[in-house]
């Protein structure tokens, strides 16, 4: 039994950070679910929608999820873009690549997403409280910049942007082939 998370390494590492913080949040609503697993059927029952996304972690606390998007055939998966289905609709480009995605979490701020757009709230703090969930956000901070030598951009957002300028129009024309309104 092969025990890895999934095919893309820094989702493996990620996945063994989860681990180790026992179920703390690393970013607001955050949590990796088991990679690959069909959480999109709801939106088309085309075999080729279907096996354009690979999901692998909730957004929100309330049912958004993100998944990568199969652009092309490249076999790394870990620089494919990462798109976002909003628990009350739409489906978007989040960010280029995981890792991009990985310094988005880094801001620690709530995803918004729906039929008109997708973005990353002001920061709310809330959900920090207690030192336990301040240290798995401190901690994750700390691995992102000794793992990958990554920080927090100062706006999150202007990754959601730079994703939509690179492949906005090309994701809209491949979704729209299969999910009206996108």
């Amino acid at each position: 039994m092969n025990d890895t998370y999934s095919p893309v390494p820094e989702l493996n590492q990620l996945n063994e950070l989860q681990e180790r913080l026992e179920g703390e949040f690393i970013s607001d609503g955050f949590e990796l679910i088991e990679f690959g697993e069909s959480r999109h059927d709801g939106w088309s029952e085309a075999p080729e929608f279907l096996d354009g996304f690979l999901p692998f972690a909730y957004a929100n606390s309330s049912g958004s999820f993100y998944a990568l998007w199969r652009v092309d055939d490249r076999t790394d998966l870990s620089t494919l873009p990462v798109a976002v289905f909003g628990d009350e609709g739409g489906i978007h480009l989040i960010a280029c690549t995981p890792r991009d995605l990985f310094r988005q979490l880094a801001c620690d701020r709530p995803l918004w997403v729906d039929w008109g757009g997708v973005g990353f709230g002001a920061y709310e703090g809330y959900h920090r409280d207690g030192d336990r969930r301040r240290r798995a956000h401190e901690t994750y901070l700390a691995w992102l910049d000794q793992t990958f030598d990554l920080a927090p951009p100062d706006d999150p957002n202007e990754l959601v942007r730079a994703a939509e300028r690179e492949l906005g129009a090309r994701f809209t024309s491949w979704v729209g082939r299969f999910v009206e309104g996108v």
